[in-house]
């Protein structure tokens, strides 16, 4: 079975939760004997490499354009398809999906992962947003199959398309932890273990980490917040705006730690010896990085949207999205107990269990 792979940036090592998602789904089924082949935007990834863990990676030009690059990408990579003769088209995200019916057109059969209703995102203005409902239109009317990774996006398309046939739910996965140490990271970043609140995730409106800057920023000028205890942002933005330039320099204003984007053993070291985690967003599908942060065994305060509310967490784990007063004293009550674990049922979120499953939609697919 050849499955050829779009929607997504790149991997591996590629910031975003669409390529984590695709960097963890693939290499599984790759040893179910798929052969994959994942188109890249040559722009994210400067590696070289043309397969990685059995993927067959092709790297192909776009625009630097955060309105258009997917799109001209995507319609690029279906050629490709057509091209190689492959059974299958898996398209990631509403944007991309906008050329569902572009694949079915040539005869390719198309699978399509909603990872959630991005016009919804800050980011987008009124023609962006247009486009992406109609990419998710597009997408669950065109798809042969459709995966989501959410009840919330399962009842959704089912509300406004209609479509319950040949949809699945298959979560998002997170794969098992990697407890380490890195003393000399931590040196750099001046953190000391057991010593901040981490926020994990891209510097864009909808992620809210100026909420979160702003009730750490509350919790000092109370002085319910040790000194020594830090805030520490891990993550960048993939197009520097107003937004992304505005929110660093309100960090360093309130002192707060700037990780960059990172992976590996620096991000497996932050998420073994944080305090706790935060997610202050107004919209997710279901947060990759709220699953790591459960695997590591962390506690956690998210906001309370759909997507968050679904992973069943504590009702103390939540707060009302956008409420700054309610975040801190969720940030307060944690702080004040030190260092903790905490014992999360993850089992649903095994990537085993999930390439188990994307690999009968495949098979099941290509017999229709």
């Amino acid at each position: 079975m050849k499955v050829l792979v779009t929607g997504t940036r790149g991997v591996p090592n590629v910031m975003g939760g669409v390529e984590t998602h695709c960097e963890e789904l693939f290499p599984r089924l790759v040893d179910k004997g798929v052969d994959v082949t994942l188109i890249r935007r040559s722009r994210y990834v400067n590696d070289g490499l043309k397969e990685w863990n059995g993927i067959n990676l092709l790297d192909i030009d776009c625009p630097k354009n955060k309105r258009c690059e997917a799109i001209i990408h995507t319609f690029k990579a279906i050629w490709k398809a057509k091209r190689f003769g492959v059974d299958i088209v898996h398209i990631h995200a509403i944007g991309p999906a906008l050329l569902s019916p572009f694949a079915k057109m040539l005869g390719l059969r198309v699978v399509f992962t909603h990872h959630g209703p991005d016009y919804d995102r800050d980011k987008w203005g009124r023609s962006a947003k247009l486009m992406l409902k109609l990419g998710e239109r597009f997408g669950c009317m065109f798809a042969d199959d459709v995966i989501v990774i959410s009840n919330v996006i399962r009842h959704l398309i089912d509300d406004k398309y209609n479509r319950v046939d040949n949809v699945h739910l298959i979560y998002n996965g997170v794969p098992k932890p990697h407890f380490c140490e890195l003393p000399e990271y931590f040196k750099e970043l001046q953190i000391e273990n057991g010593k901040y609140v981490l926020g994990m995730c891209r510097f864009v409106p909808e992620k809210n980490l100026h909420h979160l800057i702003d009730a750490f920023q509350l919790l000092k000028r109370k002085g319910s917040c040790p000194s020594d205890v830090k805030l520490v942002l891990a993550g960048d933005t993939d197009f520097e705006d107003d937004y992304s330039l505005g929110l660093k320099q309100q960090a360093r204003d309130a002192g707060v730690v700037l990780t960059g984007f990172v992976k590996g053993e620096k991000l497996h070291s932050l998420l073994t010896n944080a305090l706790c985690y935060c997610l202050p967003s107004s919209h997710e599908g279901l947060p990759i990085s709220l699953l790591e942060a459960m695997s590591y065994g962390l506690p956690v305060v998210v906001s309370d949207i759909p997507a968050n509310l679904e992973v069943g967490l504590d009702r103390t784990c939540y707060f009302p999205c956008g409420n700054v007063e309610m975040l801190a004293s969720r940030l307060e009550t944690l702080i004040s107990m030190g260092q903790q674990r905490v014992s999360y049922d993850m089992t649903k979120y095994n990537w085993d269990h999930i390439s188990e499953q994307v690999f009968e939609v495949y098979k099941n697919c290509v017999k229709q």
